[in-house]
Formats: structure tokens, C-alpha cells, sequence
């Protein structure tokens, strides 16, 4: 699928491209990773629920960067479906574990809590370090090179 099918099938919009608003995104991925650090042991749903959080940040400031923003329905699967598209094959054992972690959010968000063990939660959290900390360098070299 081309960023155009998600376009045409109402997916995602093309939005006018704004540096402070990347950088928020990127700032509360951030915020986010360290929240889910203090989580860990308190309560694992919660921080497994917000590492996953730190990583949708980072890939909406993906987006942003492109020129898009979700449109409709399916916010979330939309937002993986388009850092797939982006990032391509380097990433997707990470993109496939997004998309697992975005099933398991929304048993524990909506309904299942307790479903998340401390090394489940402790995993989820270094995935996402590793990732959003990769993503943000990338976004940041692009904002760089656009100067």
C-alpha cells in the first residue's frame, strides 16, 4: 500500500508541515518512555500501555514530518500501517511488535487488568527505548538537512 491508497481509502490526510509540532511529539515519545521507566513495578499494565504510547508519539511525529496526519477511523493501525510504509523492511520486526503490543493495549486499557507481567512490561519498554531513541535521531537528521 502507497501513502496515496491510504490517502484515497480516507486513512490519512495530508497536513502542512510544522517543525514545533514534530518536536512535541517527539518530546512527549520521550516523556512518555521515562513515565513507563517510573511504572514499571507499580503497575506493569500501565507502563506497558504507556512505552506503547511513547511509540505512537514518535511515529505520529513520523508522520507529521511526511506531510500526513489519520484521518477516519482506526487511528492507531493507521499510524503503524504508515511508519511500515515509511521505514520499510529495517523496521519491521519492531512495527509487527507495535502492532501486537496495540491488541494487548487495548485488552488492558479497556477491560483486562493484571494481563501484564513486569517482564512483559520491562521488555516492552526497552523495544520502545531503542526504537523511539532511533526514530527521534532520524526525524531530528531530516529537520537538520530541510533547514
Amino acid at each position: 500500500m502507497s501513502y496515496e491508497q491510504l490517502e484515497q481509502a480516507g486513512y490519512i490526510k495530508r497536513v502542512r508541515f510544522r517543525r514545533r509540532h514534530i518536536r512535541d511529539y517527539l518530546r512527549a515519545a520521550v516523556r512518555d518512555l521515562e513515565t513507563a521507566r517510573h511504572n514499571l513495578g507499580k503497575s506493569n499494565d500501565w507502563a506497558f500501555a504507556i512505552a506503547y504510547n511513547a511509540v505512537l508519539q514518535a511515529c505520529l511525529a513520523l508522520m507529521l514530518l511526511e506531510g500526513y496526519r489519520t484521518a477516519g477511523a482506526e487511528h492507531h493501525k493507521t499510524t503503524f500501517r504508515f511508519a511500515r510504509l515509511t521505514l520499510g523492511e529495517e523496521y519491521e520486526a519492531e512495527i509487527e511488535f507495535f502492532d501486537q503490543m496495540r491488541h494487548k493495549r487495548s485488552r488492558v486499557v479497556y477491560g483486562v487488568p493484571g494481563l501484564i507481567s513486569r517482564y512483559e512490561a520491562e521488555q516492552a519498554l526497552e523495544i520502545a527505548i531503542g526504537f523511539v531513541n532511533a526514530l527521534k535521531d532520524r526525524i531530528e537528521r531530516e529537520l537538520e538537512r530541510r533547514s
